[in-house]
């Protein structure tokens, strides 16, 4: 069985779930701005229930919820929410994002998805492991039209993509009213190729801030910025 990986006001069981904790996950908790203080938080396919556990160390929003579908992150996230701190603010619903829509009235200050991504054709072996790294599970156009229903006037949205999907997702967010504020891109290494783009929407049109952000020196050897943004939770930061 896979151990437990402590945080440091936290624990995550994963045995259960396709998706491990990656750096995508821990990057988009801790990346994602509080500037507007959210009352409400929603983080849609929350697998392991990692970056709604990071939201709620870092934020006193009275609302935290978490929709999964596969039923076995479901329960995992659901037994790491109860097992942490923050048990009375975080709630998980088994759901798709469909079935939530039409369940809930609630508006959410901040909205947060990493979302699944593989749009090629690959296959692991592990079918649950595919359908939450292969984006037909939740396309982009489905994620962002629901997001600008359930996003509050004055919230934001963020999430984390690969780089060479960035353009498609930001089309797709224009036609349901949602523009960029902030997007930083992600390096391995300083020489290494964009991987990621952590991107953050609302309904306001202003200009967009961009930065980068390179995850190591060397190996094992982190930057100065990638230890500032994730040193409250990991351990050995």
């Amino acid at each position: 069985m896979k151990k437990p990986f402590k945080f440091k006001q936290f624990t995550i069981h994963q045995d259960r779930c396709a998706m491990k904790i990656g750096t995508d996950g821990v990057l988009l908790g801790a990346w994602s701005s509080l500037k507007n203080e959210p009352d409400s938080i929603l983080d849609i396919g929350a697998g392991t229930g990692i970056i709604a556990l990071m939201l709620a160390q870092r934020t006193i929003a009275e609302i935290i919820d978490a929709i999964e579908i596969d039923e076995d992150a479901y329960e995992q996230c659901v037994e790491n929410f109860e097992s942490s701190t923050w048990a009375d603010r975080l709630f998980c619903y088994h759901a798709g994002l469909d079935e939530f829509l039409e369940e809930v009235d609630e508006k959410y200050d901040l909205i947060v998805s990493n979302p699944p991504f593989y749009s090629e054709d690959v296959s692991s072996g592990n079918s649950s492991r595919d359908i939450a790294r292969q984006n037909q599970s939740l396309p982009f156009d489905e994620l962002l039209s629901s997001v600008s229903i359930l996003l509050s006037q004055r919230g934001t949205f963020s999430t984390i993509i690969p780089f060479k999907e960035k353009v498609e997702l930001l089309a797709l967010a224009s036609h349901v009213g949602l523009y960029p504020i902030r997007i930083t891109h992600v390096r391995g290494n300083p020489s290494s190729e964009i991987k990621r783009s952590l991107i953050e929407l609302s309904f306001s049109q202003m200009k967009t801030k961009y930065d980068e952000l390179i995850i190591e020196k060397g190996r094992h050897e982190y930057t100065d910025e990638y230890i500032k943004l994730t040193q409250d939770f990991y351990l050995k930061m």
